[in-house]
């Protein structure tokens, strides 16, 4: 007589099968964007990689993760949110919405932008990281119309 164990993965093999069969178990997203050429998989893809980046956000507001853990779940949401703006290109490539226009932007309590960083964005604990904070304390570069006044 077979084990529980072998039972339960015979049945869940089955299963599973069964449902690739139907077409109901949700496949990978494509490593690349340009690999899709169907607008609705696009936007699919796009909302999986916003529920991600949701998802990495609150798990960074924890103060008691070791700083190493931190700058990881910063690295990986700046991954997440560079790879959501090649899906959305790919959906403006398609004739789709453009959702840099509609969308809401960053705010300060989101995330702020390191000017000269290109863009790369600390979440939560990862603001009060050792050289993290220097960056925002910095005096900001002074503006141009100052700069002409003088």
């Amino acid at each position: 007589m077979a084990r529980n164990a072998e039972k339960a993965m015979t049945k869940l093999a089955r299963w599973r099968t069964a449902k690739l069969a139907e077409g109901k178990v949700s496949d990978r997203r494509p490593y690349l964007a340009t690999e899709c050429s169907i607008l609705g998989e696009c936007e699919k893809w796009r909302r999986q990689i916003i529920g991600e980046i949701s998802r990495k956000v609150a798990q960074i507001q924890n103060t008691g993760l070791t700083e190493f853990k931190i700058r990881d779940l910063n690295d990986e949401i700046n991954k997440l949110l560079r790879e959501k703006g090649h899906w959305e290109d790919r959906i403006i490539e398609l004739g789709g919405v453009n959702y840099r226009k509609l969308g809401p932007k960053m705010l300060d309590h989101e995330g702020k932008a390191i000017p000269g960083n290109r863009g790369y964005k600390y979440f939560g604990s990862a603001r009060d990281l050792p050289g993290v904070r220097e960056l925002f304390e910095k005096n900001p570069l002074p503006h141009r119309g100052k700069l002409v006044e003088s």
